[in-house]
């Protein structure tokens, strides 16, 4: 019947397969190598790889044109300052961009002595300090959230303004943080991967990801493709090319990820000597809050950064802060990065720079 259908509008089962191997080659194309034409647009609108030395660390970091004012990116745990590639071409026609490999991330220093929210928030505000030189806008990502909330509290005239992307307000102490996505997922499995004595993180960290349990009876054939790919491409972060971009890039920045870094989150001591309630009391600058949304699923495990209540408990604290939602599953600047660039100007439009 279907045969006889495409044969009267002139398609034959050659053209169409034909067609079908071309999607193909494109979605997966596409899905493989989604990163490499964001690049090329970053480095376009005038983007440059650097580094500086802060107090005894290394910070690497992207530095756009001077096109306004300047603008701290902190991207969030497992990521590095690539993962705001979609948004970095945009952002540089109205900032003057700096966006930052926190430390144990990317290119900066494996330092666990660093590895803390008020000791990345000292160094990061020597940075402003030292290397930017002018008073800043900031934005975080998830860890890199608290990190700019820090920076809020206490880098005093330096700091114009803040937006806290999903960030895991009230989630990270213990007892509390055995509930929370990343505690059993990227924490839980970086602290056993240092306690296995295995030597391979990043084939590790695919292997026991908490994601696969969605997958059903497909994480064996999705496994199979990982443990090829990682032996084809060893020193390179694990592709999959059936499965949508966004995927591949919570893994691309995972082989320069300190496992360290994520067993001080399963400790429960990245807030050690900091209280977020006093430091978010102590915010006068704007603000915006943009929050995922997030489920709790049968273990009672909170899907996502923070439930509603503890959002709802940072928003009273803040003095003059605007709150909105998404349903990106806590990648809004990557998945929605017009929405992402737009909030960032009008949050500029609240300050005095």
């Amino acid at each position: 019947m279907l045969f006889r259908i495409l044969a009267r509008v002139g398609i034959g089962f050659g053209a169409l397969a034909l067609v079908a191997a071309i999607a193909a080659l494109w979605y997966t194309n596409r899905n493989l190598n989604k990163l490499n034409r964001q690049l090329k647009a970053v480095y376009k609108a005038g983007y440059h790889d650097k580094s500086a030395t802060i107090n005894g660390g290394t910070i690497a970091y992207l530095e756009g044109p001077d096109n306004g004012p300047a603008l701290l990116l902190i991207h969030g745990q497992s990521g590095d300052k690539l993962n705001y590639a979609p948004a970095l071409p945009e952002l540089a026609k109205s900032f003057h961009v700096f966006a930052v490999d926190c430390y144990g991330h990317g290119q900066s220093s494996r330092d666990p002595a660093k590895y803390a929210n008020v000791t990345m928030g000292q160094d990061l505000l020597s940075f402003i300090q030292d290397v930017i030189g002018e008073e800043v806008l900031v934005t975080g990502h998830s860890s890199g959230g608290m990190i700019a909330t820090w920076l809020a509290a206490y880098g005093g005239q330096w700091v114009k303004g803040a937006l806290f992307e999903d960030s895991p307000f009230f989630t990270l102490n213990l007892p509390r943080a055995k509930t929370g996505w990343n505690w059993v997922d990227l924490a839980t499995t970086a602290h056993n991967f240092l306690e296995s004595g295995e030597s391979d993180w990043t084939l590790y960290h695919v292997e026991y990801a908490r994601m696969w349990d969605f997958f059903g009876d497909s994480k064996a054939r999705f496994m199979a493709q990982a443990r090829q790919y990682h032996e084809e491409h060893p020193t390179e972060p694990i592709k999959w090319a059936w499965l949508p971009p966004i995927v591949n890039e919570s893994f691309r920045a995972i082989p320069n990820y300190d496992p360290r870094f994520g067993d001080v989150f399963y400790r429960g001591a990245w807030e050690e000597g900091f209280d977020l309630e006093t430091a978010l009391k102590s915010i006068t600058v704007p603000t915006t809050y943009q929050k995922s949304e997030a489920s709790v699923d049968a273990e009672g495990i909170v899907q996502g950064a923070t439930s509603d209540v503890e959002a709802a408990r940072a928003r009273e604290l803040l003095k003059d802060v605007r709150f909105y939602t998404d349903n990106t599953a806590h990648s809004w600047h990557w998945k929605a990065p017009q929405e992402f660039v737009s909030r960032l100007l009008e949050l500029l439009q609240r300050v005095e720079m």
